[in-house]
């Protein structure tokens, strides 16, 4: 694309003269690469020297080969690639003094006083220990004679930033850690292909997930299966608590459900601090009940395979922001780790997060079990409120009735993780004592009185269904006023959860505006944002967008594996999303594009030609392979085929092109644990939202709710989930595109470009400030995807 002035970014922010190094520590996780990759690139890009350090904190004290100059060329094609290719290793000889005095040794000797160190709370406070002691380690190499006095002048400071690289997403101060939603990929595919086998022979597995000392894997996984128990270290189960979950094995076989699942982290106990094993479960299973149970130990499997398109985004962004935090730092600033809350990157001390991890552990040891939940932050506390609310019904016996019914329908296109958002509102309606209502194919079912009770039972194994199991259409309110009103009033419908895309937002703003006219639209109305287009305005996130990512990643995967047997080949993608440019911009940032066209930032015959020249000039090197992603309305008269043509034309000698058109590929599937998870919680936060309305405007003897805030639209907005009136969003719209004015994605674009070599500017004033992670955050902030 074109190239803007890049003069504020390079004033302000400049690594020329300094040398940063990378290391991974620890255990591996998927997104590592990711990490390494946009610190390289980021480091070089600004001018800085870049080392490899290999084999983590070993490769540091046995220096020679293991710290090695990187390049823009040492990490390609390594995004895709799982686990981490620079090595890592456990390392007792840097946990004594003489250990850290030989890499402090090796680290002089190439001038690096900037470290970037991606792994646990364990390799992060050996990067903090090492930071404090390096004055001392200094002198002390003065003393042998091994570096002289302007070399400690010259070296006087170490500067450390951490990411934090862990499947377990153990580390507090970050709602997601590098590896998480992978891991989280690997567990759920085992599940899902579990499920089909268990089916069949109406059978129970028991599932070991990893998880020693947390129980994130475990609970989320429980959450985006439907599991019918779960056992985590934080949440240990009360006395009797054997009698119950067979209780509850029993009751689901009853209503006709032919298998359990029952998933145990590995570091599972009671409430005596004895640890619950797989085995004595099943043999449980098996004692008091009689089912055909089987236990399924998943291992490392956890830990391998391709990072999922989540992780390769986290990972970037924390790479791009661990270098700028480098780039910022001082003598005085403490060393910080870079983290992600919500939907934004920040940057906080790195011993008060790891301090907090280490409190969750001691509570846990000393059966502060409600402590430990709390501390492990409001992501993790969310989750487990949810999976509760959702997997343990009380009798009809002992729920209060309260004689409203709510309708739950799905409008616009279909996407991914909108059953398990229908399963969450129905589940959550019932707890709330609501009779609860499916209305099939949208509003044109709704209308044609397509419309049904539905019960607890009835949505069991929704949640790994792709599609919409109720149905969808895109056809608006607007021409059926008389009959919707009339169904509501046969079926005395007293709330509206709609799930879905532009046109459900489109059809609330038609239904508030017929207030006026038919009492019977005066209820309470939410929506919640679903599409894989992401364009709903109100919302950083739609459920189905993370789905589509995956897709889209998996085939770019694959499409440039196609090549590489091949020399110098460019591939042309066409993405979804029609005006929304954000499958094309992430999805690109997620694949590792070299470009990626969208209808937000336009383009012209200048720009397709210097992409032209920029790739002939990477393909002359060693890269060999290029990819551009399009948008499908990105420009009418700049194609899909056009560019092609153009690539084709125009690198002729140099390289050759393909292309290929997603298609609806984008839609199907299975939804992504992240779907799933999103999709379940905010549709819980909705129905709550529901109930309360319902009890606010509930007078003399009827439901009565013609204010703008009865009508709102629950969205993402940077760290939390917000209720916004869908009137007020009107002015942030532009209805013609069906597009947001503002859309913060766009901000991402520019690490897109930097990472495929382009010069462009980077706006820096929207990155991470250094925050406290003991901050108060306020209520609304309770619930995270």
């Amino acid at each position: 694309m074109a190239q803007p002035d890049t003069k504020r970014f390079f004033e302000n922010l400049t690594g020329a003269g300094k040398s940063i190094a990378v290391l991974t520590s620890g255990g591996d996780a998927q997104g590592m690469n990711a990490a390494v990759r946009a610190v390289v690139r980021m480091g070089i890009y600004v001018g800085a020297k870049v080392y490899f350090i290999h084999e983590g904190y070993q490769g540091m004290v046995d220096g020679g080969d293991n710290i090695e100059e990187a390049s823009w060329e040492s990490v390609s094609s390594m995004l895709q690639v799982g686990g981490t290719v620079i090595g890592s290793a456990r390392c007792k000889e840097f946990r004594t003094h003489e250990g850290r005095l030989k890499a402090a040794h090796h680290l002089v000797q190439r001038g690096i006083t900037n470290l970037c160190v991606i792994g646990g709370d364990g390799s992060l406070t050996g990067a903090n220990l090492f930071r404090e002691e390096w004055s001392g380690l200094l002198g002390e190499l003065v003393q042998q004679g091994l570096i002289d006095e302007d070399a400690v002048q010259k070296y006087s400071a170490l500067h450390i930033v951490g990411m934090v690289g862990s499947i377990d997403n153990d580390f507090c101060g970050t709602d997601m850690t590098i590896g998480t939603d992978s891991a989280l990929h690997r567990i759920i595919e085992v599940v899902d292909a579990i499920m089909t086998t268990a089916q069949s022979h109406q059978r129970t597995f028991v599932l070991e997930v990893m998880g020693r000392h947390c129980g994130y894997l475990a609970l989320v996984s429980a959450l985006a299966c439907g599991a019918d128990w779960v056992l985590i270290p934080e949440m240990p189960p009360a006395d009797g608590w054997e009698d119950k979950m067979c209780q509850k094995l029993s009751a689901n076989r009853a209503g006709m459900k032919r298998l359990n699942i029952i998933i145990v982290a590995e570091g599972a106990i009671d409430c005596n601090n004895k640890p619950i094993t797989t085995d004595h479960v099943k043999n449980l299973v098996v004692r008091c009940l009689g089912f055909d149970t089987r236990v399924t130990i998943l291992g490392h499997v956890q830990r391998g395979g391709t990072p999922s398109a989540f992780d390769r985004i986290l990972a970037s962004r924390m790479g791009v922001e661990a270098v700028l935090a480098l780039l910022e730092t001082t003598a005085n600033t403490p060393a910080c780790v870079v983290s992600l809350c919500g939907n934004q990157s920040v940057r906080l001390p790195l011993m008060e997060c790891v301090q907090m991890t280490q409190e969750v552990q001691k509570a846990m040891d000393e059966k502060k079990f409600e402590e430990a939940v709390k501390l492990r932050g409001r992501s993790f506390e969310n989750n487990l409120r949810t999976y509760k609310l959702l997997a343990h019904r009380e009798l009809e016996s002992e729920m209060s009735q309260s004689n409203f019914n709510v309708a739950v329908l799905n409008v616009g296109a279909p996407a991914a993780g909108m059953n398990a958002a229908v399963r969450s509102a129905v589940r959550v309606g019932i707890s709330e004592g609501h009779k609860m209502f499916a209305v099939n194919d949208g509003f044109e079912g709704f209308y044609k009185g397509q419309i049904k009770e539905i019960k607890w039972a009835d949505v069991g194994g929704w949640t790994g269904q792709g599609g919409s199991l109720l149905g969808t259409k895109r056809t608006l309110p607007a021409k059926h006023l008389e009959k919707l009103a009339e169904q509501m009033r046969i079926n005395n419908i007293n709330a509206l959860l709609v799930i879905g895309g532009f046109e459900a937002y489109l059809g609330l703003l038609e239904l508030l505006s017929a207030r006026g006219k038919y009492d019977e639209f005066c209820v309470p109305m939410v929506m919640v944002p679903a599409t894989v287009s992401n364009n709903v305005t109100g919302s950083d996130l739609s459920i189905g967008a993370d789905t589509a990512l995956n897709a889209i990643t998996d085939t770019c995967d694959r499409i440039k594996q196609s090549a590489s047997g091949t020399k110098r080949r460019v591939f042309i993608i066409e993405t979804m999303g029609g005006y929304c440019g954000y499958l094309a911009s992430v999805g690109g940032l997620a694949a590792g594009a070299d470009a990626a066209y969208i209808y937000e930032e336009p383009f012209d015959i200048k720009d397709l030609q210097s992409n032209v020249e920029h790739l002939t000039e990477k393909m002359k090197t060693s890269i060999q392979r290029g990819l551009i992603l399009r948008n499908e309305n990105s420009n009418e008269n700049y194609t899909t085929d056009f560019i092609y043509q153009l690539y084709s034309e125009e690198g002729r000698g140099v390289f050759d092109c393909r292309k290929n058109v997603l298609g609806h590929m984008q839609q199907g599937g299975a939804p992504s644990p992240f779907d799933r998870n999103f999709g379940t919680k905010i549709s819980a936060k909705a129905m709550q939202w529901l109930s309360k309305k319902l009890k606010e405007t509930f007078r003399q003897g009827r439901v009565f709710a013609n204010t703008e805030d009865s009508c709102c639209l629950l969205g993402m907005r940077r760290r939390a989930l917000v209720f916004q009136p869908v009137v007020q969003l009107r002015d942030e719209t532009d209805f013609v595109h069906r597009i947001p004015k503002e859309q913060w994605w766009l901000k991402l674009r520019p690490l897109m470009k930097i990472l495929a070599k382009y010069k462009t500017s980077y706006d820096v004033s929207d990155s991470g400030q250094l925050e406290h992670v003991v901050r108060i955050r306020p209520k609304d902030l309770d619930v995270s995807a």
